[in-house]
């Protein structure tokens, strides 16, 4: 958000905004007013402030090695995608189903890839963080996506935590990079959501899917009725 919109959206200057960041000067009521505009809480921007240093030392993508690595062993998957959403060891091995061998096991090989560090007490530090990014042409993709997508899309969306929204349109070339910018907005929000609720106890969240999906495209029933040239989202 820049500045403009922000002294808009609190009723004061753009000066006055530009001032209260340059001096630090905030009241508890004028953060909250800020944070308000930024659809977040005071208790978010403590939360992302207090996991900033960590969070800047982890990527969201993986070598492609570590991929390989991931795809052509699913039990390793599993169990690195439960311990990155904060799922504890003891955890992890109950939602396996494994023995407390096979579990180190599966740590050790984590180890060995460089995707997590296992320290005192089986304290855990992660190089990677939530969302994983997989490569678009990578092993893990071609190996889970077709299966993802049917499973997905087989719910009925109908539930209070569940939503599918289709729509489909003539849009400018212009229109298009608008929307698309969106797009990565929200897919952005939705690392940012996952990051802030890591250390969230297991029994305080849910796994959740967010799917987007935007292309040229006609519905094939008015295929035969459609000439070329015009940009369909």
């Amino acid at each position: 958000m820049t500045y403009r919109a922000l002294s808009k959206a609190i009723n004061l200057s753009e000066s006055s905004v530009k001032r209260l960041f340059a001096d630090g000067s905030f009241t508890l009521a004028r953060l909250e007013r800020v944070c308000s505009a930024l659809d977040m809480t005071v208790a978010d921007l403590s939360r992302m402030a207090g996991s900033a240093p960590t969070v800047r030392a982890q990527t969201d993508t993986l070598s492609l090695e570590q991929e390989r690595l991931l795809a052509r062993n699913p039990p390793l998957l599993a169990c690195f995608y439960l311990l990155l959403n904060g799922h504890s060891i003891a955890e992890t091995r109950m939602r396996l189903k494994i023995s407390a061998r096979a579990m180190r096991e599966l740590l050790n090989a984590l180890a060995a890839a460089r995707l997590v560090e296992v320290g005192a007490k089986q304290t855990l530090r992660f190089h990677a963080r939530l969302p994983i990014a997989w490569r678009a042409d990578g092993p893990v993709r071609k190996l889970y996506e077709r299966q993802v997508r049917a499973e997905f899309l087989q719910g009925a969306f109908n539930g209070s935590n569940e939503a599918l929204t289709f729509h489909s349109a003539e849009l400018s070339a212009a229109s298009v990079r608008v929307l698309m910018r969106k797009i990565e907005r929200l897919a952005s929000d939705f690392a940012d959501l996952a990051a802030l609720d890591v250390n969230v106890h297991a029994r305080e969240k849910s796994s959740v899917a967010l799917l987007l999906a935007c292309r040229p495209w006609v519905f094939s029933m008015f295929s035969p009725y459609r000439s070329g040239g015009a940009v369909r989202a």
